[in-house]
């Protein structure tokens, strides 16, 4: 798993980037109550507002974290938007995207690197 400096957590599956936001995130949260996550197909630059989390706390945006194409939704999230409270590096994933440039995860942080981040 990789991290980012926004609180996301990106994990390779073959040619595919599954994304998702990391426990610690989930904690400044609070209780999430929403979930407005992208489409398939929408392609995304770095940085692009791609979803947000509304919880009873505050709304954030995630943002896109590399170049790419959405190629699939965690459906689970609009029905149960909790999961990202319960299970943050598990079933709470919000998307998986097709990067533009694989190698451009290498650029990001490792959990030992994150864990330095946020301590």
């Amino acid at each position: 798993m990789k991290f980012t400096e926004d609180h996301e957590w990106l994990k390779a599956e073959g040619d595919l980037v599954i994304v998702g936001i990391t426990e610690h995130a989930s904690e400044q949260l609070g209780d999430v109550v929403f979930v407005e996550l992208p489409d398939v197909g929408d392609e995304v630059s770095k940085g692009d507002e791609i979803c947000v989390i509304e919880s009873v706390k505050a709304a954030s945006d995630i943002l896109a974290p590399l170049d790419g194409e959405i190629v699939a939704i965690n459906e689970d999230l609009a029905d149960n938007p909790g999961l990202v409270n319960e299970d943050p590096l598990g079933k709470a994933w919000f998307f998986k995207m097709k990067l533009a440039d694989q190698s451009a995860l290498e650029g990001f942080m490792d959990e030992a690197a994150y864990k330095d981040f946020i301590g």
